[in-house]
């Protein structure tokens, strides 16, 4: 999501703000699904969009595609299969609001208390927030601006010239090595984190150049 994401600064400003590190708000970042929620938000979103039985009769459709998985471990693939599946076609414009509604309504049985209270514990230290995930930003993004991150990262759709999703995903799935790549594009090639929170072995990268990292500490279950 465009208004979601920060410009990159060039490389002469990432070179000022690494030699003057204790002028710099510290950088901490969370994964969302299974961190800061309690479940996959973009399952979720494509279930409540399409209701109980065109789920059904697409997940039957995404046989082969699962099937597949047990052998290319390709996560990227079997995303972009239920893209396909569920929101070929959708027009930007109508996706976005969709995914408004669905935080609106969501937030509250998603989010994980004690997640947000750490989140809130850092904003409350001057630290700048990010969130990193494979989930499509799209869809994250009304989640982010909701509890006031500074900077979105997450998988990206493709939209035709119509501005209609391709079925596809617009570059590589944002879990594992990428998301040091995207974090590298945004803050600098020797970027580091004060802390970084994931739950799973797609986070392993991401809290491996954190100095406090949190992995599967956040238990919570929405009130």
């Amino acid at each position: 999501m465009a208004d979601t994401q920060d410009t990159p600064t060039g490389a002469s400003e990432h070179a000022h703000i690494l030699t003057h590190t204790e002028a710099s708000p510290p950088l901490v970042a969370f994964d969302f699904d299974g961190t800061l929620t309690v479940r996959d938000s973009f399952t979720a979103f494509l279930k409540w969009r399409v209701g109980g039985g065109r789920w059904m009769l697409g997940m039957i459709r995404l046989a082969p595609a699962a099937l597949s998985y047990l052998f290319h471990r390709d996560r990227g693939r079997i995303k972009a299969a239920a893209v396909r599946e569920f929101l070929k076609g959708v027009p930007q414009a109508r996706l976005e609001a969709q995914a408004r509604t669905f935080a609106e309504t969501h937030a509250q049985s998603l989010f994980r208390p004690d997640a947000l209270a750490v989140w809130r514990r850092w904003r409350a230290q001057g630290a700048k927030l990010v969130i990193v995930t494979a989930s499509p930003d799209l869809v994250v993004a009304p989640f982010a601006r909701g509890i006031g991150a500074d900077l979105l990262i997450g998988s990206k759709l493709a939209f035709d010239l119509n501005g209609k999703v391709t079925g596809a995903l617009a570059g590589p799935n944002c879990r594992g090595p990428e998301k040091v790549v995207r974090l590298r594009d945004t803050f600098g090639e020797h970027v580091k984190l004060a802390a970084a929170y994931g739950d799973t072995s797609g986070d392993t990268e991401m809290l491996a150049i954190a100095q406090e990292r949190g992995y599967r500490i956040f238990k919570g279950k929405p009130g």
